[in-house]
């Protein structure tokens, strides 16, 4: 499963981070994978992904960088596979739609027929 991991620099202190990477590594366990990172210009926040079937293994790496950083995980799920899962219900939701719209027309103009009909019957 995949995470993106949002760490806030505490302190706004960047050089520490980086410094504890070059001393000591990135502190994940077997299993958890290192994907991919993007740092704001700022340095106020790095963007990371990470990768792992145990979330225990995620919460084993925020603990050792938790002095550090503040963490927000949130599971996510490649574009192109959400695209390749939701494909099939486009177009059985074309047809429902199509169907649903079909229906509503014919009870609107009923339900007009009916309140004519009623208005008529008033005079």
């Amino acid at each position: 499963m995949l995470f993106m991991v949002i760490e806030r620099f505490r302190n706004r202190d960047a050089k520490a981070v980086y410094r504890r990477f070059r001393d000591q590594g990135r502190g994940a366990a077997a299993g958890l994978s290192y994907v991919g990172s993007w740092i704001e210009a700022n340095f106020d926040r790095c963007f990371q992904i990470m990768e792992c079937d145990d979330a225990r293994l995620l919460q084993q790496w925020v603990a050792f960088w938790s002095d550090l950083v503040e963490f927000e995980i949130v599971p996510v799920v490649p574009s192109a596979d959400t695209r390749a899962m939701i494909e099939p219900l486009l177009e059985a939701g074309r047809e429902v739609s199509r169907a649903d719209r079909s229906g509503q027309a014919g009870r609107d103009g009923a339900r007009a027929a009916s309140e004519n009909g009623r208005s008529i019957e008033r005079l």
